[in-house]
């Protein structure tokens, strides 16, 4: 098939994508690393919280997601200027969806965990976590919206000084709040939250700083707000609506799985919270290539080079396999030596060697999966994207309710519902796409 972009060229729009999401990743890798210090129940807690805390990400990421794909068309069609509407729309959205967001969560966050969380220990602990997460809200949706825009306009080497900003602002924070240093009170695991929030702060101060200053902002139509419209926004969403959807349930059916498990007791909860965490690092690899793959997709369909679409998806799947699978083959010869940086209790670094390795198998399947799906949203159809994770899901948790819920069984025999996962996204997505009927998508 012929291809239009040389690896070299994906790689640098792919590796500053991938650093700033394996940076970004680190912020949990963080809480986790600094909790894993503090006992068990904080650490199981945490897994439960955190990922409660991203179900509601999602929606303001989703949204982003699409953005990010009418931006990239624009991009494509060489239209810059519409691209900075599309970006003070989307702020503007975010901006409510964060309030109605944080104004719930804090009314109901208690009652829904409490409804879900057995242990009332770790109930206590995940409450306390989302008291200090939620407002993180604000500064995550929006700085969401800098990165959709980066990532469209194929400049994303700014997303690498902006997560290391912000995830070494988060080891200051958690050092000093979980600890109590500095002469402040030592608060476990809210430390753990507010110092996230707080650097989320810092990387969306980053992101406005550097976006007036080195970025041509008159050329993207970004050096002046925009005056709302609905009929703007009602132009995006019917590509974000389906993104932002989509995001919200798939994250749901994740917050299900550590339910399941938080019923198999403390120690396969914090088990659990551990492969999250080292997970999250192989994921974020895979999300960079099917990114930077979507945004690529759609700018290649905005100049009307669609026949090259197929080959850029093999492209950026073989590119993104290489890359998983090496670290794959590190984390599992020296599954001991990971684990030990997430935690010293023995128990549970002895019993996650299992689970690291049913994980390590699953990205055989995981890696065409986020490929091939963020490649359909990259082409405009994202409501037939959502339809067929929507499909996936079913038989995921489905899955999850028979082998934990129903079952029991061990904690790495739980992992194994990644693999059912990505080999039936992977079905669904590369049938759509060598069907074709994605082709002619105007957005």
């Amino acid at each position: 098939m012929r291809t239009i972009y040389t690896n070299k060229e994906i790689w640098k729009i792919a590796y500053p994508c991938l650093v700033s999401l394996v940076m970004e990743q680190m912020i949990g890798v963080t809480d986790t690393a600094f909790l894993g210090h503090v006992g068990e129940i904080e650490l199981g807690a945490s897994a439960i919280a955190g990922v409660y805390y991203m179900v509601i990400f999602m929606l303001g990421f989703g949204f982003t997601t699409g953005a990010q794909i009418i931006m990239a068309r624009r991009n494509g069609e060489q239209e810059y200027g519409r691209m900075g509407q599309v970006f003070y729309h989307g702020l503007y959205f975010l901006v409510v969806l964060a309030a109605v967001a944080f104004t719930l969560t804090t009314i109901y966050t208690r009652p829904i965990l409490g409804s879900m969380i057995s242990d009332p220990d770790i109930l206590h602990a995940a409450c306390d976590y989302m008291q200090w997460r939620i407002y993180g809200l604000f500064f995550a949706f929006a700085a969401a919206m800098f990165r959709a825009f980066y990532i469209s306009s194929t400049q994303t080497k700014t997303l690498t000084l902006n997560s290391v900003v912000m995830v070494l602002s988060n080891v200051v924070f958690n050092y000093i709040l979980i600890f109590g240093k500095l002469g402040l009170p030592a608060m476990g695991i809210g430390g753990a939250a507010l110092g996230s929030s707080l650097s989320e702060m810092v990387s969306l101060i980053f992101f406005i700083v550097y976006t007036s200053h080195r970025i041509d902002c008159r050329k993207y139509g970004l050096n002046r707000l925009s005056r709302f419209h609905f009929a703007t926004l009602r132009k995006i969403f019917p590509v974000s609506f389906w993104t932002m959807i989509q995001s919200f349930i798939s994250l749901s059916t994740w917050f299900l799985f550590f339910l399941f498990v938080e019923h198999l007791g403390k120690e396969a909860l914090a088990i659990t919270n551990v492969i999250r965490s080292i997970s999250g690092l192989m994921f974020m690899i895979a999300a960079a290539f099917a990114a930077t793959c979507s945004s690529l997709v759609s700018n290649l369909i905005g100049a009307g080079k669609g026949d090259y679409v197929m080959a850029t998806v093999w492209q950026h799947t073989r590119l993104a396999y290489y890359t998983v699978f090496a670290l794959a083959i590190l984390l599992s010869v020296f599954p001991q030596a990971v684990l030990g940086i997430y935690t010293d209790i023995p128990n549970v670094r002895d019993g996650a060697v299992a689970s690291l390795w049913v994980l390590c198998s699953s990205y055989l399947f995981t890696v065409p999966a986020q490929v091939f799906f963020q490649s359909i949203s990259g082409t405009g159809n994202t409501r037939t994207a959502f339809l067929l994770e929507l499909s996936t899901l079913v038989v995921y948790v489905a899955y999850c309710s028979v082998i934990i819920g129903w079952l029991k069984l061990d904690v790495a025999v739980c992992w194994t519902a990644e693999h059912v996962y990505g080999a039936i996204m992977t079905l669904l997505c590369g049938i759509y796409l060598y069907s074709g009927r994605w082709k002619g998508k105007r957005i």
